[in-house]
């Protein structure tokens, strides 16, 4: 499991740092979609740390609610199994 979170997370970060530099360029863009379900699967540690380090979605307050909401969510899952 906590392998699995690690990489998830870094995969989320990697992309939402791809997404900014494909933005600044004009080029091809990530998907929203696919940047919210890998919050939503547990990239929600690697999507704050992208929308922090790279300046990226972070005034779009859908990603800050969905950041917000699956952190809640992966915070119990791992209190359910780790306690």
């Amino acid at each position: 499991m906590l392998e699995y979170f690690i990489l998830i997370n870094f995969i989320t970060w990697i992309l939402f740092g791809l997404d900014k530099l494909f933005a600044i360029r004009h080029q091809f863009r990530i998907p929203e979609r696919a940047l919210l379900t890998l919050l939503i699967l547990g990239g929600c540690v690697g999507g704050l740390l992208g929308m922090l380090t790279f300046s990226h979605k972070y005034r779009k307050k859908l990603f800050r609610i969905i950041v917000f909401l699956s952190t809640v969510l992966w915070i119990t899952i791992f209190i359910g199994i780790y306690l």
